[in-house]
């Protein structure tokens, strides 16, 4: 390699870095997820309070009021526990990409700083640690 080859390539690590670069969420978007899983659960309490109230007033027997509130209950809960699972899995996924995107850039400076400590050896040198690389 010459330095004339390697001069070319220099600016790609900034380049690499400007595009592997991601953007953490903005906080509005976290304190979206905090306010509707916030109210979905001010909701589920509520609807299970109507359906409580409605049970007692409708059904003399505890076995029917447990059955209807236990059926609301398991429905309401799956919604619930889904709705949290999706927003802890979204969590993930955007910190695995900011790594992965940190570990691409540093791949790229690594191997930018390779072929400038490169291009300042002698030929001869320099294939012969090619070879080892």
């Amino acid at each position: 390699m010459t330095q004339a080859t390697l001069a070319g390539a220099a600016p790609a690590p900034a380049r690499m870095q400007a595009q592997a670069h991601v953007q953490k969420p903005a906080s509005s978007v976290d304190l979206a997820r905090i306010r509707y899983g916030a109210g979905l659960i001010v909701a589920a309490f509520a609807l299970l309070g109507v359906v409580v109230g409605v049970a007692v007033s409708q059904f003399s027997t505890a076995s029917d009021v447990t059955a209807v509130v236990g059926s609301v209950t398991t429905v309401v809960g799956t919604i619930i526990g889904a709705f949290f699972g999706v927003q802890a899995g979204a969590a993930g996924k955007e910190a695995a990409e900011a790594g992965r995107a940190k570990a691409e850039a540093g791949r790229a400076q690594a191997e930018n700083a390779a072929r400038v400590a490169l291009a300042h050896l002698e030929p001869a040198a320099a294939t012969e640690v090619m070879k080892l690389l």
